[in-house]
């Protein structure tokens, strides 16, 4: 029944086919884009920052000793000893390079046709690759964060809640001074003791993100621990543990949702900042907080898609997962 009038809110629904949308493509997209290499890094420096829709043919070539290249090409011809590729050249489309490759030095060789949807960045590196593999790295960020959040939020909130007295002033002491901090300053400050990477930086969102979910939970349970089946439940002689993790918490379900939506967002957004400050994701992993870092000198040039893409990627999930969470709000009636 929730999940029907959920579906019928058109706000929340407009939110879910967005997210949708961006979780399919990071799911399923990888099987489809032109660069399968690690983090879609293979560079083509010959055809830099070119407009989107740029479309040329790349030769690939393996050889005897095992070693790959690519390169972007205006046409080749073949010979009974030489592979000849004009090549481009950063001096742009009008000129080439004639490359001659011996055949007796390859084990194989392909050309394809392929056009940059979203054209190449400064390094010559597809675009719409790296932001798909992009996408699966930002939306696995934002779910082991608010995972971890939700794991210590919990635990600490519903704990000072049920309990009361000195547990519930220290956590709460405890909850205040974090909650105090700037966050931004927290996540940098966990980032640089346990080091720039992918894990580091999930661990180091989701340890300052779990404030708010527990000082909504430590509220939500003890409005909730006055209740006549909590105290029915004592009565039964059933343990604390029983009573809150099996009577109390499944009814603070709706609140749970709505502020794990909410903290969802904000661990894409603090993953994005971080990354464009140099804290996040490394190079070459692709990340689209890194990938507007790395062009967002080109937005007072006449390529600003560079930067623009990523931005307005990271702008659409946020978006998608903030109407989801009014949705959700609507539906489960959760008031704050």
């Amino acid at each position: 029944m929730k999940l029907k009038k959920f579906l019928q809110h058109p706000v929340g629904l407009t939110g879910f086919i967005l997210v949708s949308f961006i979780v399919v493509m990071a799911v399923v997209g990888r099987f489809f884009i032109y660069d399968k290499s690690p983090d879609a890094n293979t560079m083509l420096l010959s055809i830099a920052n070119k407009t989107p829709l740029f479309k040329c043919s790349v030769l690939s070539l393996t050889y005897l000793d095992g070693s790959e290249e690519k390169m972007a090409v205006k046409k080749t011809e073949e010979t009974a000893a030489y592979l000849k590729a004009h090549t481009y050249t950063d001096a742009g489309d009008t000129t080439a390079i004639l490359k001659l490759v011996e055949k007796s030095t390859l084990t194989k060789f392909e050309i394809s046709s392929h056009t940059f949807l979203f054209g190449t960045d400064r390094f010559g590196r597809d675009v719409m690759s790296r932001l798909i593999i992009g996408a699966q790295y930002t939306l696995l960020i934002g779910l082991l964060s608010v995972i971890i959040s939700l794991l210590i939020g919990v635990s600490i909130g519903a704990i000072a809640g049920y309990y009361g007295g000195w547990i519930d002033g220290v956590l709460s002491w405890f909850m205040n001074v974090i909650w105090a901090l700037p966050t931004l300053l927290v996540v940098i400050a966990l980032n640089l003791a346990l080091g720039k990477g992918f894990w580091q930086v999930f661990i180091a969102i989701g340890l300052t993100m779990w404030v708010d979910v527990a000082r909504i939970l430590r509220g939500q349970v003890m409005s909730l621990k006055q209740k006549e089946f909590v105290v029915a439940a004592k009565v039964l002689g059933f343990n604390n543990f029983r009573i809150l993790f099996h009577h109390i918490l499944p009814n603070c379900t709706s609140a749970l949702i709505v502020i794990t939506a909410s903290n969802f967002a904000a661990a894409i957004l603090l993953e994005a900042g971080l990354s464009f400050l140099g804290f996040g994701i490394q190079p070459p992993t692709p990340s689209w907080g890194m990938m507007i870092k790395e062009h967002y000198s080109f937005l007072i040039l006449n390529i600003p898609h560079l930067a623009l893409i990523p931005g307005i990627a990271i702008a659409l999930l946020v978006l998608g997962v903030n109407l989801i969470g009014i949705g959700l709000r609507d539906v489960l009636d959760v008031r704050g």
